[in-house]
């Protein structure tokens, strides 16, 4: 007489309260829809950090309010788009975000400035303070944040409206958080190799 066996799945193993560790788990991630051959760009990249980083200078409730995504600004040679523009109330300025999932160029740092320049000419009203810019850079080993601040000096700017600004530091791990969970549903898995 046989014995039937009975065939139990494997628990998946999880460590410590990642929520990322069970998106990983491929049966997990099977049964949430998320496909190990899942194909995404850069691009989609881009606009779920995006998206997350909207969400999060808003939840911040330090004065920002939500003024564009995408922001449209024509000059004569040519067409812009700003990824987010904020106004914050606090600070009396617009306030403009610029993502890269590539690796920081000296272009990038200059197209920042002269998006800055440029809403001063066209958008600030006459009670506004300059407007700043923020450009945020995620790379595989490092996320980086950048301030352009045309008008003031660092010094000055730093002591009287870092006080309302995310930090380096916030920006940095919140932008990780989601780059990394975004990979994590497309399972992609990062190893230190791949640059």
């Amino acid at each position: 007489m046989k014995h039937h066996q009975h065939l139990e799945l494997p628990s998946p193993v999880i460590e410590g309260e990642d929520p990322k560790e069970y998106i990983k788990n491929p049966v997990v991630a099977e049964f949430m829809g998320f496909r190990k051959d899942s194909k995404f760009d850069e691009s989609e990249l881009e606009q779920a950090l995006i998206d997350n980083l909207q969400q999060f200078i808003m939840e911040l409730g330090r004065g920002f309010a939500f003024v564009d995504r995408q922001k449209h600004v024509k000059t004569d040679t040519d067409d812009y788009y700003i990824d987010l523009v904020f106004y914050n109330y606090r600070m009396k300025r617009f306030v403009l975000f610029e993502l890269k999932t590539h690796k920081l160029t000296h272009q990038d740092v200059g197209q920042l400035d002269m998006y800055v320049r440029m809403f001063d000419d066209l958008v600030k009203g006459e009670d506004d303070n300059p407007t700043l810019g923020v450009l945020l850079c995620t790379e595989t080993d490092k996320t980086i944040a950048k301030y352009s601040v045309l008008h003031d000096s660092e010094q000055l700017f730093a002591s009287k409206y870092m006080a309302y600004m995310p930090t380096e530091e916030e920006l940095r791990r919140e932008i990780e958080h989601q780059r990394q969970f975004f990979l994590a549903q497309h399972g992609k898995e990062e190893s230190p190799e791949e640059n």
